[in-house]
This record gives structure tokens, sequence and C-alpha cells, in this order.
């Protein structure tokens, strides 16, 4: 049975302007089908919840941001914590895993993350980062780097490495790889909401980078990127998926967020996801300009009459369209196209190959071994590319 919002308390208090109870006319598609399709037993928009989620809008990350403002690395605090009164705290939060992570579940649920790199991509750029660009809250820091708009690939290219890293076999071993990565995101985080606060509404927007928008984010990278998996026809298993959440749990603490704030499993994801997004005060007009760069980007990148950069750009306003809504995708201005339902057929062709991999190991080590050659081609490509555009970038502020 589907889950029925409650009805809104009289005079429900909400902390900051950015916040509205959730109503029939401004409910996104998406939500609308969570809501009705995917949320069980419980129940959403719950005053508890909602209360939650306004203290988390207060908090961003102490710790880290007391560093930024004595000029001290982290990762240099992190080596000699006798550096500052809160380098104990810092080193005992990042040196190690939480207690009840299981490190051999994580190993599955990572390889079951990276295993379609293809859906990976799509599911990236025109799920998780769209849904990001119709919240205001989510796009507004980015508006404000200003960069982002004329650098969409850079960007891309650096939110694909970062899901590559966190998705390694080693991805939790303290030092390693994906652990420095976070340690480099956690410390850049502190550094623009620095440099954010000196115009910032804190009481409209609450903390920049704060508690409750980045476990937002932590569910754009992990939730919809399972959801959408599914959604094409992928089959994760239960130890996948309890792997899959216990990798984020543990990478979004390493950035800062608070464990015991992050929703454990799907069902409280979806709820939380939910609360969060239906409460939301959208205003398209704010993540338009990164949605028409990362929309554009093939077609910028080997010209507006390459057929097949004008196909690309189909695909991935398809998927938006689909998966998202067309609530959203209008919104963002991304075209429509009428072939879009056409990407459906994918569903029962990666569930039949899903099928056949459960039963005849070959066909899965074949599946991986493909998964590995595409991850590795998009990687080669992306690097490729933005490393053109920053020598193109380099050359025109010469000639200038």
């Amino acid at each position: 049975m589907a889950v029925k919002r409650q009805a809104q308390p009289a005079q429900w208090p909400f902390a900051y302007g950015r916040s509205q109870w959730s109503s029939d006319d401004h409910e996104l598609i998406a939500f609308k089908r969570i809501r009705r399709w995917l949320l069980k037993d419980g129940s959403c928009l719950s005053p508890m919840s909602l209360q939650r989620m306004d203290n988390g809008y207060a908090i961003a990350d102490p710790l880290v941001d007391s560093l930024s403002e004595q000029r001290l690395d982290l990762t240099k605090v992190l080596a000699q914590p006798s550096l500052h009164p809160h380098g104990p705290i810092l080193a005992e939060q990042m040196n190690h895993v939480l207690p009840d992570i299981d490190l051999h579940l994580v190993k599955i649920g990572a390889a079951a993350y990276r295993r379609y790199p293809l859906l990976q991509i799509w599911l990236l750029r025109n799920v998780s980062l769209m849904t990001g660009y119709s919240i205001p809250a989510l796009s507004v820091p980015l508006l404000h780097t200003g960069a982002l708009v004329s650098e969409a690939l850079p960007r891309l290219y650096r939110t694909y490495e970062f899901i590559q890293m966190v998705s390694r076999d080693d991805a939790l071993e303290i030092g390693g790889p994906a652990w420095q990565y976070c340690v480099k995101v956690r410390q850049m985080h502190a550094y623009v909401r620095q440099s954010l606060r000196k115009n910032w509404d804190v009481r409209y927007w609450g903390e920049p980078l704060n508690q409750s928008d980045m476990i937002a984010t932590h569910l754009q990278f992990s939730l919809l990127i399972v959801l959408g998996y599914r959604w094409f026809g992928a089959r994760l298993s239960e130890e996948e998926q309890q792997g899959i959440w216990m990798l984020w749990r543990q990478i979004s603490t390493w950035l800062g967020v608070d464990p015991a704030a992050i929703p454990h499993g799907e069902q409280e994801s979806l709820r939380w996801l939910y609360d969060y997004a239906a409460t939301q005060k959208i205003d398209y007009s704010l993540g338009q300009p990164l949605a028409h760069a990362l929309h554009e980007l093939p077609t910028q990148i080997v010209g507006p009459d390459n057929r097949l950069a004008q196909w690309t750009e189909a695909v991935n306003a398809s998927v938006t369209r689909l998966f998202v809504g067309d609530d959203v995708a209008d919104g963002l201005g991304l075209p429509t196209y009428p072939a879009r339902y056409g990407l459906l057929a994918i569903a029962p062709v990666l569930f039949g190959l899903e099928l056949g991999a459960d039963h005849v190991p070959a066909v899965r080590r074949s599946l991986n071994r493909l998964a590995a050659w595409r991850h590795t081609r998009v990687d080669e490509w992306m690097r490729d590319h933005v490393k053109l555009l920053t020598q193109t970038s380099k050359s025109t502020l010469v000639e200038k």
C-alpha cells in the first residue's frame, strides 16, 4: 500500500525560507512515484523528520571549517593532530572505519556499483546531477563558483573520477587513494564554505554545504544510482545492495557527514530523500545554466553538426525525462525527443544478460571484463578531452 503524505500541521514552523509543506501542486513527478510505488510501511513528511532536516541545515562541518579559518590543511593535521585542538577528533574519525561496516559486503557492493559503467555515467549525469540542478539549495553553491558553467566537462570528469575512486576494491583502505580523495574533497568543501559565507543568506538557506544538503548529495550517488540500475533491468542481490549502502555511508562520513544522520538501507533512504525534495521551494532558473552546460557538452566538444554528438544529447535528455520526469526536464529547458521510450528496450536485454550471468560463470566473467574495459575507455576519453579543453583555455588566455 502506498504511503500517504501527512496533512500539514497548523502553522508548521519551518526554520528556513527554502522550505515549504509538500502539496500536489508542486510535488515532482519522480517523488510522486517514490511516494506511491516505492515507499512501504511508515509515514513521510513527519514533523520529527522535518525537524531533523532543519537541524541539519544549521550545521556544516565545524571541525574542518575551524581548520580553514586558521589556514591549516586537513592532511597536515591528520599527520600531526597536535597542530589543532580538533586534530585528535579528526584523526579518530578519519583513520577508522565505522564499527558496523562489513568490509566483505563493501567489496561485493563496490564491484556491483562499478559493473555497469555506461549506465553509471548515464545515471550520474542525467539523473543524479540533473535532479540536483532542479533543487536550488544544491545548485546555488555551484553557481557561486562561476566557472562551473563554462567548465562543465572538467567538473563532470572530476565527479566521475570520484565515484570510480570510491568504488575500488580498496576504497575503504585508510590512507589509500579513495581515502586521500575524500580528505581532499572535504578540505575543498571547507574552502568553498569560507568563500560563500561573505554573501550567503543563512536565514534562507541554512549553512552552505550543510549536513542535510550533503546527505541529499550522498543519496544522489548511492540511492539514485541503485534505483537506476534496477530500472534499467540490472539484478542486484541483497548482499550487493547492503554493500553499496555501507560503502557510501563510510565515504560520506569521511566527507564530513554525521554518520548518525545518514539513513540506513533503501526504505529509510527513500523516505529521507522524499521528505527533503518534497519540501524544497523549486526555482528552475537557478539550475538552468548548469543543466544547459552539461546537456550541450557533446556538441560543444565535437561540433554541432556531428551526428553522434546529437544522438548522445538526445539519449541524455531522454534518460532525464524517463527517470526524473518531464516537469524537471521542462523546468531545466531540456529538449524532448519522440524516440525516448526506445531506451526501455535496454531493460529486458540487461536483465537477460544478468540472469544468464547468474547461472553461467563465464558470462559473468565476460561482463566483468567488459565493464572494466568500458570504465577504462570512458576514463581515457574524459581525461583526454579535459586536457584538450584546458590547453585550449590556456591558449585563449595567452592570446587575450
